[in-house]
């Protein structure tokens, strides 16, 4: 499938994220991070080499990407740092629109997670921060 393909089935089935790995599609539909991440926890080697159509990338969502060691990226928003951790670790990024970060689902302030990993450099070092952000926001055992 290719990266436009994957774009139109992200927009057509009205998914969060699509991701293709040598022809297997697998699409998701909760908002957030928690879907990449359960992705991540549990079976990391499918996002080696991936192709990822999203929604909206934050900073956390970018540091999972990059040490889930995608192949490419599009995101219909993305934030500036998560394009620069995309940037710095080679994986070629597009975009609909480059925002300055994201913004939380009320409309009135940053993306909690994005806001969380402000000042972080690297993504091993935001990915504790995603941990604590996940078992604290989803109830989760990961």
């Amino acid at each position: 499938m290719t990266g436009e393909s994957l774009i139109e089935l992200l927009h057509r089935g009205n998914y969060s994220c699509v991701i293709e790995k040598e022809g297997e599609v697998r699409t998701f539909q909760r908002k957030g991070i928690i879907d990449l991440y359960e992705l991540f926890q549990t079976e990391r080697s499918f996002l080696k080499g991936a192709t990822v159509a999203d929604k909206v990338i934050g900073k956390g969502a970018a540091a999972l990407m990059v040490l889930g060691e995608v192949g490419h990226v599009y995101a219909d928003t993305v934030s500036e740092s998560a394009a620069t951790f995309f940037r710095r670790a080679n994986i070629p990024v597009t975009w609909g629109v480059l925002a300055p970060f994201i913004i939380n689902r009320r409309g009135d302030g940053k993306c909690p997670l994005e806001k969380a990993c402000e000042g972080i450099g690297t993504p091993e070092a935001a990915y504790p921060i995603i941990q604590d952000f996940v078992r604290h926001t989803f109830d989760t055992a990961y």
